[in-house]
């Protein structure tokens, strides 16, 4: 019989999230899955004492990640089912997901227990033309510690990010050697992130822009990204970026500089109806 229960270790389940990245079709968004996962309630699925898969829940009560073993005797159907429908005590309230269309089988749950979905974002990849970048070169510069204020007060303004979010994430990118910046006049104007792996996906560089208000509309959203493109070359790595749905402006920069998408991510809402028998 199969028993969930709540996981305190990621480490617990190192060799399935490996697994579950080797089964999907396209490079996974990093900001959901090395971001927003990590920082969810995970929970492991176990037969007996072996534990056979995990999914994991954010506090708002989406699935983020849905993984069963082809090794496993339960049904990942009747499983999942279980859960969308809050029939489980461990993983409790679930009230829909956010899943990318290159996670095919956890994509096919999802649609079974759908009540509406819509679109969230838009994944992209470098396209096999490739760019021609004929714009002048952008210079920009590495972040230092010294400057992680100004990054911090130039997102808030730019995006509307919560300031001790942003604090901890450029922090962490400045740390990393990940952050750059174009300033023009003494302000920053733009920021730009080359974004590695550090598992998984390793072959991969996760780009990501912030313009500021004043200057978009001008093309430097494209000419931070084909400087991105290049930091990337150079490092032998492949780019990916992704962007929300509603944001046309920067689908078009993306797209400029030679990048296509093919893959969405997906915002589920569960049909919650209960059935008798919770475990």
């Amino acid at each position: 019989m199969l028993e969930i229960r709540k996981i305190e270790s990621l480490d617990d389940i190192s060799e399935l999230r490996k697994e579950y990245f080797v089964q999907t079709t396209a490079p996974l968004d990093g900001m959901w899955h090395f971001g927003f996962v990590l920082d969810s309630d995970h929970f492991g699925f176990y037969e007996g004492s072996t534990l056979v898969g995990y999914c994991c829940i954010n506090d708002e009560g989406y699935v983020l990640q849905f993984y069963l073993s082809p090794a496993a005797n339960a049904q990942a159907t009747e499983l999942f089912a279980l859960i969308a429908q809050q029939n489980s005590l461990a993983t409790g309230t679930v009230v829909g997901a956010f899943v990318s269309t290159a996670e095919t089988n956890y994509l096919s749950l999802c649609l079974d227990n759908s009540r509406s979905f819509k679109v969230n974002a838009l994944m992209y990849q470098l396209g096999t033309i490739g760019y021609a970048d004929k714009s002048e070169p952008l210079e920009m510069q590495l972040a230092d510690q010294e400057q992680l204020a100004d990054f911090v007060e130039f997102g808030t303004s730019s995006i509307g990010a919560p300031e001790q979010w942003l604090t901890a994430y450029f922090d962490n990118l400045i740390q990393r050697k990940e952050l750059w910046g174009y300033w023009a006049n003494d302000q920053l104007l733009a920021t730009g992130e080359c974004r590695l792996f550090d598992e998984y996906q390793t072959e991969f560089a996760d780009l990501g822009i912030i313009v500021a208000k004043s200057e978009r509309g001008r093309g430097l959203a494209t000419r931070v990204l084909y400087y991105l493109i290049n930091k990337a070359a150079e490092k032998g790595l492949q780019p990916i970026c992704s962007t929300e749905r509603s944001n046309i402006a920067a689908q078009k920069a993306i797209t400029r500089a030679g990048l296509v998408s093919s893959n969405r991510i997906i915002q589920f809402e569960f049909d919650r109806a209960q059935l008798p028998g919770k475990q």
